[in-house]
């Protein structure tokens, strides 16, 4: 039995995925000059693979109707915001990323249309098709009424804080939503050692990835000059918001020492930026321990809560948040005054 609140609960990084992109990561795997062994890992998996775990997951991406709402009621959600699911449209080349990620936004704008209280959707792009990107990001905003942007991490092994990604950037600044990025496997370039023990997804992989990309985005200055972007990222922040005093000290050692001639003093210390940019999901973590150290380190009002579903549902997760021993206040913030507020919710 679900127990009754005096809040609604707000899950803010719920996943999805349509038929077509589904198709397009069959024909990938099935494609053998296709060289990118995080991808063959997650999708092999989840695509192909006969588990209880794969299967429910595979089914419940693919549901955006009755029994993802049944699945919300038996764990007392009330909204989700939702999200196409790693690696997005960025693992295909830009033309077909861009043509897919119109026909999902299309999608899954009609979901919200036929569910306007329970479901927020956000927009999906291809960031190597910077030009469409920017129409679609504008498109998904200003006419399908969604509320952020999602990008699952890398595009190709290539990261935000690189030059190329600069009008995508500049556009979620100047329309006034944050970009969820979410993780996805490690790229060619760093998973080695994490698929040889297992460890490239969730359990590892995924946070470590993600973290790296928003410490990047964090030492490249791209909120110096970005200064009302903002971020959203999940898992307990990657990790981030343990790793902050000494993130602190060893990038301003790192840059006082001239080590690095691209790593350019910042105009404040990490930190900054984490408090300020960032906000933090607890998708996954479900733990009191934790969230509440966000919530000390980063702010209560930049923690949100999330389940990860259709990955992590744990209907009983629910009420271990509701139980957590953390002022009502901050609990109501967590549940459903952050997402409110940062996805501008009007339900």
């Amino acid at each position: 039995m679900v127990n009754k609140v005096n809040y609604l609960r707000i899950a803010t990084e719920e996943a999805f995925l349509t038929q077509d992109v589904l198709k397009g990561y069959m024909r990938l795997l099935d494609d053998a000059s296709f060289q990118d062994p995080g991808f063959r890992s997650l999708w092999g998996f989840y695509g192909k693979h006969q588990s209880p775990r794969a299967k429910f997951i595979h089914e419940s991406l693919l549901d955006l109707g009755a029994k993802r709402i049944a699945d919300m009621d038996a764990s007392g959600i009330d909204h989700q915001i939702i999200a196409l699911t790693a690696p997005g449209v960025q693992v295909f080349q830009p033309a077909e990323a861009s043509a897919l990620a119109v026909d999902a936004n299309d999608q899954l704008a009609e979901a919200c249309r036929r569910y306007p209280t329970r479901y927020t959707g956000m927009v999906c792009v291809a960031p190597h098709d910077p030009d469409n990107a920017v129409k679609e990001m504008e498109r998904g905003i200003k006419k399908l009424g969604f509320k952020a942007v999602i990008i699952n991490s890398h595009t190709l092994g290539h990261y935000l804080d690189e030059p190329q990604f600069e009008p995508v950037l500049a556009a979620a600044e100047a329309l006034n939503v944050p970009i969820y990025l979410h993780p996805q496997t490690p790229p060619p370039s760093m998973i080695k050692p994490f698929l040889d023990a297992g460890l490239d997804g969730a359990v590892f992989g995924f946070g470590s990835e993600t973290g790296l990309h928003m410490l990047r985005i964090i030492t490249g200055g791209v909120f110096d000059r970005h200064p009302k972007l903002q971020f959203i990222i999940g898992h307990a922040g990657e990790a981030l918001p343990f790793w902050l005093y000494r993130l602190d000290y060893m990038h301003g050692a790192t840059v006082r020492s001239q080590r690095y001639p691209f790593m350019k003093p910042l105009k404040h210390p990490v930190s900054h930026y984490l408090r300020n940019n960032v906000y933090i999901t607890n998708s996954g973590v479900a733990w009191q321990p934790a969230i509440e150290f966000c919530q000390k380190v980063i702010g209560v009002d930049r923690v949100l809560y999330a389940m990860d579903y259709p990955y992590q549902y744990v209907p009983e997760e629910v009420g271990f948040c509701d139980a957590m021993t953390i002022p009502d206040a901050d609990k109501k913030a967590f549940f459903e005054g952050n997402p409110r507020r940062v996805f501008k919710l009007d339900i």
